[in-house]
């Protein structure tokens, strides 16, 4: 198992803005794609930048996108989101395919840094009575029983099943209009 959680920034789920609850506000503001023009290790962003480009500012026009060549440097992706965070990746040797992914992850992050959660759950307001789960309300039984139990097999009162109920309800119509042969 890793440990490299044990260096990730604890704390809880946070929602930017309550985004989502009325509208939804796409929560990267710039991206920022730097590239070599005539180094190999750049080529999957110049193909990205020929073949897709156009098409992903089109489906995302809340998000300015800007490209900076620079001369026999590596490729790299710089996004900005609207709570200030900003996230750098290296695109060295990215296929086209793989450049459009990670720009489509990126579109979708909410820019809160990746942490590592305290809980699986959080409020503002916690309850005094404690944490809801689904063995609150069983009985105690339950734990030291040994399976199958025919105790706790039976349905608890309950009446006669709908099978029952039919062979009953079919007894009673034979007795009183019994079925006269005819000759």
């Amino acid at each position: 198992m890793s440990n490299s959680h044990l260096f990730l920034q604890s704390g809880f789920i946070r929602t930017p803005l309550q985004n989502g609850l009325g509208r939804y506000i796409p929560q990267l503001q710039r991206i920022t794609l730097k590239f070599c023009k005539n180094q190999g290790g750049s080529r999957g962003v110049r193909d990205f930048i020929e073949s897709d480009l156009m098409d992903f500012a089109k489906n995302n026009p809340g998000t300015v996108v800007y490209l900076k060549p620079r001369r026999h440097r590596s490729p790299c992706m710089v996004a900005e989101y609207l709570n200030g965070e900003r996230e750098y990746l290296s695109c060295h040797e990215f296929s086209r395919d793989e450049v459009h992914k990670w720009l489509s992850y990126m579109c979708t992050r909410s820019g809160i840094p990746v942490m590592r959660f305290r809980k699986y759950q959080h409020t503002d307001y916690p309850s005094i009575q404690g944490v809801w789960n689904p063995f609150t309300h069983q009985a105690p039984e339950i734990n030291l029983a040994q399976y199958p139990n025919d105790i706790l097999s039976k349905p608890a009162n309950q009446g006669p099943t709908a099978t029952e109920q039919l062979i009953e309800i079919f007894k009673k119509t034979q007795i009183k209009d019994p079925i006269k042969p005819e000759h």
